[in-house]
């Protein structure tokens, strides 16, 4: 379990250090080693890697990482360059599109997302193959609330992007005047017609960042 190596540092030194993780640490080490698991080892901690908390500006929470083969690679609804775009993700580009004209991107790549200050965070961080949901309540909630309510805790004004209820769930750890919280229904197939397409998340989070004397987030995935 390779941990970011950036000013997540002190966070994370001080998290595996605690009963609860050296629990999860072990039984995830077990899992690689006999189970397909998501994403790649070296890959549960992308986010951070990318991300670090000085330059964050938005927080995206995801549930679980996608569980077919090649789909996760570390950071919340985002898939590798070559992997056909998921439904949900989809969906998000849609409302991207309706929300600022910005066009569809080519593949479900959010790289370009976090390196701006877009932590795209799950709620757990892994998962078995073909078993959504599999690597629920083993430590990984405790872990990222505690990487949310870090965040809480930073100067900067941030905004949290909060889709579906299990997101929602992380919204009682935020409670700092500075930041903006975002809500809306999930953006899957079954509950992105109930909310989502419509509630023009990207332009509400750059006005607030703008508002806030931040530089806003450029959206647009196509000026690789």
């Amino acid at each position: 379990m390779g941990l970011a190596d950036n000013t997540w540092d002190k966070f994370l030194a001080e998290e595996q250090k605690k009963i609860y993780f050296l629990k999860l640490k072990d039984f995830i080490i077990r899992e690689y080693q006999n189970k397909n698991i998501y994403p790649p080892l070296d890959k549960i901690f992308t986010a951070f890697s990318l991300t670090p908390p000085e330059k964050i500006k938005a927080v995206i929470v995801g549930q679980d990482p996608y569980h077919q083969p090649n789909q996760a690679h570390g950071l919340a609804f985002s898939v590798g360059k070559d992997v056909k775009i998921p439904p949900s993700l989809r969906n998000i580009f849609k409302e991207l599109n309706s929300d600022l004209g910005t066009p569809m991107p080519k593949n479900g790549n959010l790289s370009l997302w976090a390196e701006q200050g877009v932590f795209l965070i799950n709620s757990v961080l892994t998962v078995e193959e073909g078993k959504p949901e599999s690597h629920c309540r083993k430590g990984w909630e405790t872990f990222t609330d505690a990487a949310i309510s870090y965040i809480n805790n930073l100067p900067q004004p941030v905004v949290y992007i909060l889709w579906g209820k299990n997101a929602q769930a992380k919204e009682r750890l935020i409670n700092n005047k500075n930041h903006l919280v975002l809500k809306a229904p999930h953006p899957s197939p079954l509950s992105a017609t109930r909310g989502f397409f419509g509630s023009n998340p990207f332009s509400t989070a750059n006005n607030f960042l703008i508002n806030n004397g931040a530089v806003p987030i450029d959206w647009d995935l196509n000026k690789e």
